[in-house]
């Protein structure tokens, strides 16, 4: 593993940049530290050896701190009000939180771009040979930077991902090809309902994208059977 700043994120990268010609990007979740994920570079590069040299593994630090929230260490792509969060969830308000657009958002997705778009210019690794995808809020965040932008990724990896600024996304959906997508959601989740996590899988299937959709009797987590079918 080595650390690197793509764009203006700090990022810890496992494989060589300067050979490699696929890319995966994997944002972590709320109240992470950004070496969260660092783990599923080894065990998906042991579930298929297609995984070699070629690939590299990017996993960025989100922008901010949550020392001040008595997390020290854990980082947030944008701030959650977690009491209302919880509110929504159990008076079963989904529609709310699909259509809310959080602030923190817009900022980032563009940091977001930036380390995509410093993929391509600086190692020549183009858009259509990334892999974007993430973990709950990292989940949301590469679907958002998917729908809302011109870029064509060659697909998402979302585990326990939701949908939100649900207006913008289906605005943007109307400009893009299909892509694959596999998606994994525990049918216990306490932090990002299930019912919610099925109207993403439904949606993808609407706009006609090939989609590997793995539901696991399981709660806010990335089980082995969801990295086995990603690899």
């Amino acid at each position: 593993m080595t650390t690197y700043k793509l764009g203006t994120l700090n990022c810890t990268i496992d494989g060589k940049l300067d050979s490699a010609t696929w890319a995966c990007i994997f944002c972590h979740g709320f109240g992470a530290p950004g070496t969260d994920l660092v783990t599923l570079a080894e065990e998906l590069r042991y579930a298929s050896s297609e995984l070699d040299d070629r690939w590299v593994f990017v996993f960025p630090e989100a922008p901010l701190s949550l020392d001040h929230l008595g997390l020290p260490g854990g980082r947030a792509w944008w701030e959650i009000n977690m009491m209302r969060l919880q509110q929504l969830l159990q008076t079963q308000q989904w529609d709310v939180l699909m259509d809310a657009k959080p602030p923190g958002l817009d900022e980032a997705h563009q940091l977001f771009l930036g380390l995509t778009d410093e993929l391509q210019s600086e190692f020549g690794i183009s858009c259509d040979h990334q892999l974007w995808g993430g973990f709950s809020q990292g989940a949301m965040l590469s679907t958002d930077v998917f729908f809302r932008s011109d870029r064509q990724p060659a697909g998402l990896i979302l585990y326990s991902g939701t949908i939100i600024n649900r207006e913008e996304w289906r605005a943007g959906s109307e400009k893009k090809q299909p892509v694959q997508v596999f998606q994994s959601h525990g049918s216990i989740d306490p932090v990002l309902p299930y019912d919610a996590a099925l109207l993403l899988r439904d949606w993808f299937r609407e706009l006609n994208f090939p989609l590997d959709f793995v539901s696991f009797p399981g709660g806010h987590t990335i089980p082995y059977e969801a990295l086995a079918r990603t690899a």
